[in-house]
């Protein structure tokens, strides 16, 4: 029998890799002799740079660079097997998960050090540079990012604007002559499954805002700030970012990636599902176990189940997705490919605790599953 185990990460309990070690220890339960394809998968954010690299036997480089508030954070990006394509995640040193609670404020986190792993990865002569989109704590339109790579943003004075998406109403003028010239001989590829506007009530400050530690009236501030921003930028490249599909992405920097870099913009899961080569690995399966940390409604735009799940249904391969929480109109999937959705919780638990037994409570999901498998189902 053979299966194929291609979970997302389950955030902050596992990663996808992990999700997957942690299915194939439930199906050696029951089907010890049973053939496991582990696909660990993403869908622009966590996870995107290992999942990549792993797939296509590439490496991991480690570096320092610029953190939300200013501070050096330790880090890391991707090169592929190729030897021509760099994978990066703007999580990683821009990512929400880098500040407590308290710490996280939008007037003032930047995206500079994305910037930096962009230049860094230029070093390495690639002909192509992946970004994940996912997990920014930032509001900034991406003008961190630009500085990094050369491009000067400046006040009615002259003056440099410091960080944050607070200080964007101050912003006068865009000089991209200093632009990494490097950056012309390569192909940009923004992955992620975000299609909101820079701005207004599905853009940017209103939609992701608030998680990133804004107020009520903070959010009305920043859009305005991020509308006056799109006006300058308009008004120096011609490109009119305001409401282009995704280039509300991570806080913006989808619109700096649009207008300064000539970004193409892919679905997270589409990209993964291509460089993981799923869709060959799943031909002659039984069955295709997938997942990640919440599965509702949403799932349907672009999340890695229902990647997966669309793939999987034109194979005519049944679907069981795993998820610590099964949410609003999760019902919907089953329309489009799903075979069934399966919690893992056991029992009521305070939440630290159910992400800390993640593991433990999806191998055992999965075995109880493959139980009911082993009384249904009649191998050849």
């Amino acid at each position: 029998m053979k299966f194929v185990l291609a979970p997302d990460s389950f955030k902050e309990s596992m990663t996808a890799k992990e999700a997957a070690a942690a299915m194939e220890a439930g199906i050696r339960k029951v089907f010890p002799e049973a053939e496991c394809v582990l696909v660990p998968m993403a869908d622009g954010g966590e996870g995107t740079v290992a999942s990549l690299v792993e797939a296509t036997n590439g490496r991991i480089i480690r570096t320092e660079v610029t953190g939300p508030l200013g501070k050096k954070v330790t880090t890391e990006y991707g090169l592929l097997g190729d030897g021509e394509t760099a994978v990066l995640e703007v999580a990683s040193a821009s990512g929400i998960h880098l500040l407590r609670k308290e710490e996280r404020d939008p007037l003032h986190t930047t995206s500079y050090g994305t910037g930096e792993l962009i230049k860094e990865a230029l070093g390495l002569n690639v002909k192509r540079i992946l970004i994940g989109l996912g997990g920014s704590v930032t509001n900034d339109g991406g003008v961190g990012l630009l500085q990094a790579l050369g491009v000067s943003f400046k006040d009615v004075q002259g003056k440099e604007l410091p960080f944050g998406g607070g200080a964007l109403d101050r912003l006068a003028t865009i000089d991209a002559d200093g632009l990494d010239p490097r950056i012309r001989s390569v192909h940009i590829e923004a992955i992620c499954d975000v299609t909101n506007p820079l701005i207004g009530k599905n853009g940017a400050s209103y939609v992701f805002g608030p998680q990133k530690g804004a107020t009520e009236e903070q959010v009305k501030l920043l859009d305005e700030n991020l509308t006056h921003y799109a006006k300058i930028v308009y008004e120096t490249t011609g490109k009119d970012v305001a409401h282009a599909p995704g280039a509300g992405a991570a806080g913006g920097i989808g619109a700096a990636l649009i207008a300064f870099l000539n970004a193409e913009f892919k679905q997270g899961v589409d990209t993964v599902i291509e460089y993981t080569h799923l869709t060959e690995k799943m031909k002659g399966a039984d069955f295709i176990f997938t997942g990640e940390g919440s599965i509702d409604g949403q799932t349907l735009y672009g999340k890695t189940p229902y990647g997966i799940a669309v793939r999987a249904k034109a194979l005519n391969i049944p679907v069981i997705a795993f998820a610590g929480r099964i949410g609003k109109d999760a019902w919907k999937l089953y329309e489009h490919g799903f075979t069934a959705m399966i919690g893992i919780l056991k029992e009521a638990s305070p939440l630290d605790q159910a992400l800390k037994d993640g593991k433990q409570n999806l191998a055992e999901a999965v075995e109880n599953i493959c139980r009911i498998i082993q009384l249904t189902y009649k191998t050849p």
